[in-house]
C-alpha cells in the first residue's frame, strides 16, 4: 500500500527564506463517470476523462517561516483577489489532513491566491482544477525545500495522490490528454490511489473539441460531495458500478480505434446515467434545467440531419459539454453560435479542447 507519510519533512525555519510557487491546472470531463466512493476518497468504479485546456484554475501559494509557536496551520485564502472564508475553511481542513505527509505545513505561514477561468460550483469540475493546482503547488514546495521528488513521474504520481484526497476527480487533471483513475485489469498500472495517463488514444482524440455551453452560472443546489454520499443508499448503485466497468471496456476499445460512434454513445449514456442516479437518490434532486434538455434535443437533431459525429456530455450540473472532432469545427461552431449559444446564460459558452495538462507559472 502506497504511503507518503514522512516525519522527516521538517524545515529549519531559522534559515528558511520566504518563497512562492504557482500552477495552472485544468478541469477535466469524465467520459465514464466516477459517482460513488468509499474509504478515503476511493472510487467505486474506474473512470476516464479528457483533460481540458481553457477551463483552468490558477493557484499561487506564498510561504514563509511561521513566527508563532502554535502548532496549527496558518492560512490566508483569496479567491479572485477577495478573502473567501468558506473556501479557506475547506482548504484548511484539507491541509490539516496532509500534515503526516507534509509536517512542514505546521511550520509555515501560507497565503493562497486562487482563481478560475470559468464559473465555480456550477458543474464544470472546479474542484478538479482547484485541488489539482493546489496539490501541484504543495509538491513543488516539497521539492524546493527537500529536493525529494527528482523525476517527473514521481512528482506527478504524488501530486495525483494528493489531489485525490481533496477531490476525487482532481487526480485525473494532473495528466494531459486522457487520465484514468481506478484500479482495473483493463489498464496496466491503474490504481484507486492516483490516476495514470492513458496514452493509447487514436490521433483524432488528441485534438478533440469540448465547447462548454453554460446553461447556468449559479452554484448548484446539491454539491458533488453530497451526491456521492447519497449513492450509499441508492438502490441502483450496484448495477451502476457493474455498468461502468462494462462501458469502460468498450470505451477504451473505441478510444484506441478512433470509433467516434461508440465513443459518442457511451459519452451520452454516461451523462444521462449520472443524472438518472441523482433523480433516483433519496432525497431525489435534479440539476438539469429546461435549456439543458432543449440543447440535448437540438444536438441529436443536428447529428441526425448532418451525419456529423457531434455528441454531448454533462458533469454534475446543468451545463452541456459539446464533443466533436477538430476537423469539423468550421461547420459545427457557426451552428453553436446560431442555435445553442442562444440557450446559454448571457449567450455565453467556453470553447475548449483536449489540453496538454498543468503548467507551472
Amino acid at each position: 500500500m502506497l504511503d507518503y507519510k514522512n516525519p522527516k519533512l521538517i524545515v529549519e525555519t531559522s534559515t528558511l527564506e520566504p518563497g512562492k510557487v504557482a500552477w495552472r491546472s485544468p478541469s477535466n470531463l469524465a467520459i465514464v463517470k466516477y459517482w460513488g466512493k468509499h474509504g478515503v476518497q476511493l472510487p467505486r468504479n474506474p473512470s476516464i476523462s479528457f483533460t481540458l485546456q481553457s477551463a483552468f484554475t490558477e493557484t499561487l501559494v506564498e510561504y514563509a517561516p511561521k513566527k508563532s509557536t502554535d502548532q496549527g496551520i496558518e492560512l490566508e485564502f483569496f479567491f479572485h483577489q477577495e478573502p473567501n472564508e468558506a473556501f479557506r475553511a475547506k482548504i484548511l481542513s484539507y491541509l490539516e489532513g496532509l500534515t503526516e505527509i507534509f509536517p512542514f505545513l505546521r511550520q509555515l505561514e501560507l497565503r493562497v491566491h486562487s482563481g478560475n477561468s470559468f464559473p465555480h460550483s456550477a458543474g464544470i469540475a472546479s474542484s478538479a482544477s482547484s485541488m489539482s493546482a493546489l496539490a501541484l503547488c504543495l509538491c513543488s514546495i516539497e521539492d524546493t525545500l527537500f529536493d525529494s521528488l527528482g523525476d517527473d513521474a514521481a512528482f506527478e504520481q504524488k501530486a495525483s495522490y494528493l489531489a485525490r484526497l481533496g477531490s476525487g476527480s482532481a487526480c485525473r487533471s494532473i495528466y494531459g490528454g486522457l487520465g484514468l483513475w481506478g484500479e482495473t485489469a483493463l489498464q496496466e498500472g491503474s490504481s484507486d490511489l492516483y490516476a495514470v495517463p492513458f496514452q493509447e488514444a487514436h490521433e483524432i482524440f488528441k485534438s478533440y473539441q469540448d465547447d462548454i455551453l453554460i446553461v447556468s452560472r449559479s452554484e448548484k443546489p446539491v454539491s458533488s460531495r453530497a451526491g456521492h454520499a447519497l449513492m450509499e443508499e441508492n438502490p441502483y448503485a450496484p448495477a451502476r458500478y457493474q455498468q461502468a466497468n462494462q462501458r469502460m471496456q468498450r470505451l477504451l476499445g473505441a478510444l484506441r480505434s478512433g470509433d467516434l460512434e461508440v465513443f459518442g454513445q457511451i459519452a451520452e449514456n454516461e451523462a444521462l446515467t449520472l443524472h438518472a442516479l441523482m433523480m433516483a437518490s433519496n432525497p431525489s434532486y435534479m440539476l438539469m434545467q429546461p435549456n439543458t434538455l432543449e440543447m440535448i434535443q437540438r444536438i441529436r437533431a443536428y447529428r441526425a440531419d448532418t451525419g456529423h459525429p457531434v455528441y454531448f456530455s454533462l458533469d454534475a450540473g446543468p451545463n452541456i459539454h459539446l464533443l466533436y472532432p477538430q476537423d469539423i469545427i468550421h461547420e459545427v461552431r457557426p451552428w453553436v453560435d446560431a442555435e445553442l449559444a442562444l440557450l446559454c446564460e448571457e449567450n455565453a459558452y467556453l470553447p475548449d479542447f483536449v489540453g496538454e495538462g498543468p503548467e507551472e507559472i
